[in-house]
């Protein structure tokens, strides 16, 4: 099987698995977003994803997602990129001015970089907090006791409108504690979208209440490193 109808594929059958989990909870499929994780992907898997028609990308580096998406904007004016790995301050422009989302904000240095970057530009990505829901020291993220306050600092000092709330649940743990503690702290701080789940665990985050799931394997196929 070529590695475009391969994608394809993979694709028709995670849209139609949504659907699926989305009917069993009582959820409109719509709303939940597929978003390609194409990290360390090659061209032609691009190219492959793009064909099938997948407008929604997840990258982990601002450089990689410079290098495989700039040049394309022009010839997909409908791309939704959306940055879903950490981001250092000295990238805080680049970031702003070519994701459409950014769900990795989860400090106040940072903020003031993305606040200044913004208005420079004129440019509005949204923004989600990412929460670091297991408390693990080498993993980006607000505590879960600190995202009411955080979110509200967002708002009331920095102007932001926060769109959501993200999260990796730690390796070891059952995925569905992190994900409807999520759930329950984006319903406390007033925000609507939950970006959780991974090639692994997406089901059990549609199940309660995902917006968007992030796969990377399950939609490309094994990496290529």
């Amino acid at each position: 099987m070529t590695v475009s109808l391969d994608i394809a594929d993979r694709r028709s059958a995670l849209l139609a698995e949504i659907r699926t989990l989305a009917r069993e909870c009582g959820r409109p499929a719509e709303a939940i977003k597929l978003v390609a994780v194409s990290k360390r992907q090659p061209e032609e898997r691009l190219e492959a994803a793009l064909a099938a028609g997948q407008r929604v990308f997840g990258e982990n580096r601002v450089q990689e997602a410079q290098a495989h998406w700039q040049a394309r904007r022009e010839a997909y004016p409908d791309l939704e990129l959306r940055l879903i790995g950490p981001l250092q301050t000295n990238k805080a422009a680049e970031a702003v001015a070519l994701f459409d989302v950014i769900e990795t904000l989860d400090r106040e240095k940072l903020a003031a970089s993305l606040r200044k970057e913004m208005d420079r530009q004129n440019r509005t990505p949204r923004l989600l907090v990412q929460v670091n829901t297991g408390d693990e020291p080498q993993k980006a993220g607000i505590a879960a006791a600190d995202v009411p306050d955080f979110v509200a600092r967002m708002r009331n000092q920095y102007g932001f409108a926060i769109d959501g709330l993200m999260c990796i649940p730690p390796a070891e743990q059952p995925a569905g504690l992190h994900f409807a503690l999520l759930a329950k702290l984006a319903a406390d701080s007033g925000v609507a979208e939950l970006s959780m789940g991974m090639s692994a665990d997406y089901p059990v985050a549609i199940g309660l209440g995902a917006t968007s799931i992030r796969v990377g394997t399950g939609f490309f196929g094994p990496r290529i490193d």
